[in-house]
């Protein structure tokens, strides 16, 4: 697994610093390079998906993958963008020709590795990629060998990430298997045509034989007693081809019948393929709920469902022309043709799988055979919700009503233009809901309900309706804003963790932290719309925080974590859950540092073990950004500074400031009134006369007033970004531009972060605000509650 952070080069280039995993049982030892970014989006689109891949891949997979001798993994990412735009799939030992080409590849990747151990100040770390570039001229005698190494490693790449793009969850039965194909179909119709080619040859020679036999039996009557009239050896000819049709036609009559029964077999194998597919589609919307990647274009799944529903209705009037009974294949076509027909409904659009009573929510219901619903009478489809119970046991309509639904009621309408057939209920609310008795524990944010969708259909060829029905994804009804938090903790755990074609809709009670782990990063990066993943130190301090165990420096992947953990159980020593605190910090993130996250600015989730460990060799004013421990959707700085600065102390967790609001009105001269909210740091000590101090966590309320990167650059202890970014290199496109003094007037207001003392200092430097004449403090300390307009009244009274 990766993790990069950035910054800019002296040039204005970003850069990355990157961490390497080796290991999947023990955090590996953090590996620190600076290297030039690579856009994900561009041409490493590769290493980017196998980068998040690594992480769930053994590490004997890995080593051999890679071999640490050869071509260790840093190399892949150092010099992934360059690697991906060469060409390698050329190379073949017995190309001769292509030596000189091999060796120029190979000179070119020890150049840059010895150019990227130059920008590094780091002893270790340079020896490190030195010893990279040496390893690599064992190929100097053989360097087909190095084109053809590479050229493997990505082709096993590819195979890896085409086996499966997310191998944490777990896919849908033979999904692979499942999608029918465009030869299979061209297949089926092939052979239907050729059933009918032969039911018209057959007739063509059923008339010949018809004709001959009466042209016989006129030869007959002409035949003279002493057997020597001419048309005797006539008639032997014409009867001889008579037997010889009579032999034809039984033959084809058998061949017609052999057809026919492949067809069925072929139309029921399409079909169950198909049938799999739907599931497999419907798998899919379940999963995109926890940020899976989703295609829902039913397009494709549409055509197949009307060639076979064609294919049905030839197939039986092919039986019906046979002229004989044929009951076996007219019940299974009869039965392949109830399971099409109510198999094609789907929830095309999903209802809101938290939904508050007495509030307006659409959902849209498509019907894959809607073209061949018969005319006439409008479709009406109703929706009912129902409980956990009723949902297993579907067979009708439920008579036992649960909850009250409005406006449920919509009428099927088929778009030409995008030739879909759907019923969309657009304003749809729950106007009261009936609750199951509840066992123990159990909250209302855990109960289950989903939406069923019922009619009666017609299709043009078939005299008998069907009554068909599609049930929505599980949703959880509430009815108060506070239980939305809870209630998705429910339905995230339902989606990561249920079993395909599972019971409705029971889930295990535990998993093993690695599908956790999974969900969890799908759900942020899918959230906050991000490339940047979690990398292993989150993943690490995510598992001690869930399980408790601050110490525990082992791999977490196996073992069980409770849905109890996960958002029953309130966090030790706070108010809060595991998935309470985790949501605030993706909404949070989501909200206001999208951009910081995705150019690996922050390093996120980080215990204070593995704080200390990375900043105790670093100067003073080294600082990372971290989310919060003690807090709900916070973000800190942690920094390191002297140790006999006079700053409160306290233990290793965010401590909020003490309220205090005090204003000073400036000079009758001054243009600028600079207002100061202050933040309290806390701290630990370190070796050599230093200590880490941790600053009051901005909130939400925090970064709408003024954002991160204009508060790092009001911090003057703060200096360069872990491990030695320039703070004001890094963030400067962040910064906000002061606004220029207007001509008379109101004084313009600027908004200014102080930490500790510095809070209750009586001036500014002028620094923190460049372009403004004067800078006065006097504000200090903020209240949590207290919003940007309640900050400015305090300087009109």
């Amino acid at each position: 697994m990766v993790r990069a952070g950035g910054g800019l080069d002296a040039h204005g280039t970003p850069q990355r610093f990157v961490f390497f995993h080796v290991s999947n049982l023990r955090l590996a030892e953090a590996f620190k390079i600076k290297t030039k970014t690579i856009r994900p989006s561009l041409t490493m689109a590769q290493w980017t998906h196998m980068s998040q891949m690594l992480p769930h891949l053994t590490n004997e997979t890995i080593n051999n993958l890679y071999p640490p001798t050869a071509f260790p993994i840093e190399v892949r990412h150092f010099l992934a963008q360059w690697i991906e735009g060469q060409r390698w799939d050329d190379f073949a030992l017995e190309n001769v020709e292509q030596k000189n080409q091999a060796q120029a590849l190979l000179d070119q990747t020890i150049s840059m590795l010895q150019s990227i151990a130059q920008q590094t100040t780091n002893v270790v770390d340079k020896m490190k990629l030195m010893q990279f570039s040496k390893n690599m001229n064992i190929f100097q005698a053989q360097p087909l060998q190095f084109g053809v190494m590479v050229r493997d490693i990505l082709n096993q790449e590819r195979g890896l990430l085409d086996t499966s793009a997310q191998p944490q969850f777990q896919p849908f039965p033979n999904i692979e298997s499942s999608f029918p194909n465009m030869q299979d179909l061209d297949c089926l119709v092939l052979k239907v045509l050729e059933v009918q080619n032969i039911r018209q040859k057959m007739h063509q020679m059923q008339e010949e034989l018809n004709w001959e036999r009466q042209n016989y039996e006129s030869l007959q009557g002409a035949i003279q007693p002493n057997g020597l009239d001419p048309t005797l050896s006539e008639s032997q000819k014409l009867q001889n081809h008579i037997q010889q049709l009579e032999y034809n036609v039984q033959a084809m009559a058998k061949k017609r019948f052999q057809l026919l029964k492949e067809c069925v077999d072929c139309l029921d194998q399409c079909q169950t393929r198909l049938i799999g597919s739907l599931k497999a589609w419907r798998w899919g919307q379940h999963k995109a709920t926890i940020g899976l990647p989703f295609d829902d274009n039913l397009n494709t799944l549409q055509t197949w469902c009307e060639q076979l529903l064609g294919v049905n209705g030839k197939l039986r009037q092919e039986l019906v022309l046979l002229g004989e009974p044929m009951p076996e294949l007219q019940e299974r076509l009869g039965k392949l043709l109830q399971v099409l027909i109510q198999s094609s409904l789907l929830v095309d659009k999903q209802p809101p799988q938290v939904i508050k009573t007495q509030s307006k929510f659409s959902t849209t219901v498509r019907y894959l055979l809607g073209e061949k619903v018969a005319p006439g009478k409008p479709v009406l489809l109703k929706a009912q919700i129902i409980n956990e119970i009723q949902a297993r046991n579907l067979g009708g309509v439920p008579s036992d009503n649960v909850g009250e639904l409005i406006n449920n009621t919509a009428i099927l309408e088929h778009n030409t233009s995008s030739k879909s057939t759907c019923a969309t209920f657009r304003n749809m609310s729950i106007k009261k809901i009936k609750r199951a008795d509840r066992k123990g524990s159990e909250s209302v944010t855990e109960e289950k309900f989903a939406l069923l969708f019922s009619t009666e259909i017609t299709i043009t060829g078939c005299d008998t309706p069907y009554r068909i029905q599609m049930i929505s994804l599980p949703v959880v009804v509430i009815v108060h804003g506070s239980q939305d938090n809870n209630a998705l903790a429910t339905i995230i755990w339902d989606c990561a963790f249920s079993e395909p074609d599972r019971v409705p809709f029971l889930v295990p009670e535990r998993v093993p932290w690695r599908m956790m782990y999974s969900t969890l990063n799908s759900k942020f990066t899918s959230e906050v719309m991000t490339e940047h993943n979690l990398d292993q130190y989150n993943q690490h301090f995510l598992a001690q925080k869930i399980f408790d165990k601050p110490d525990f420096s082992d791999d977490f992947s196996n073992i069980l974590v409770s849905w109890a953990q996960f958002n029953k159980e309130v966090l030790p020593g706070r108010p809060f859950t595991f998935w309470q605190w985790f949501e605030g910090v993706m909404e949070l993130t989501k909200k206001h540092l999208k951009e910081y996250w995705s150019e690996g600015l922050i390093f996120g989730f980080i215990g204070k073990q593995h704080l200390h460990l990375i900043l105790k060799d670093r100067p003073n004013g080294t600082f990372l950004l971290r989310f919060s421990d003690s807090e709900i959707g916070g973000i800190t700085i942690a920094y390191v500074s002297a140790s006999e600065s006079k700053y409160w102390g306290g233990n290793n967790c965010e401590v909020p400031a003490s309220p205090s609001n005090t204003h000073t009105h400036a000079p009758t001269h001054t243009h600028t009134h600079t207002q100061a909210l202050a933040h309290q740091t806390i701290f630990f000590l370190l070796d050599g006369g230093q200590k880490i101090q941790n600053i009051q966590p901005f909130t939400k309320r925090d970064l709408e007033i003024r954002c991160l990167g204009d508060r790092i650059r009001d911090i003057s202890h703060i200096t360069y970004l872990y491990p030695d970014f320039p703070k004001h290199d890094v963030f400067k496109k962040y910064f906000t531009e002061p606004q220029p003094s207007p001509v008379g007037g109101y004084i313009p207001v600027t908004l200014l972060t102080k930490v500790g003392t510095e809070a209750n200092s009586d001036s500014l430097p002028a620094t923190l605000l460049p372009g403004s004449p004067h800078s006065v403090g006097g504000f200090s300390g903020t209240d949590d509650d207290m919003d940007l307009e309640q900050i400015l009244q305090t300087f009109s009274t």
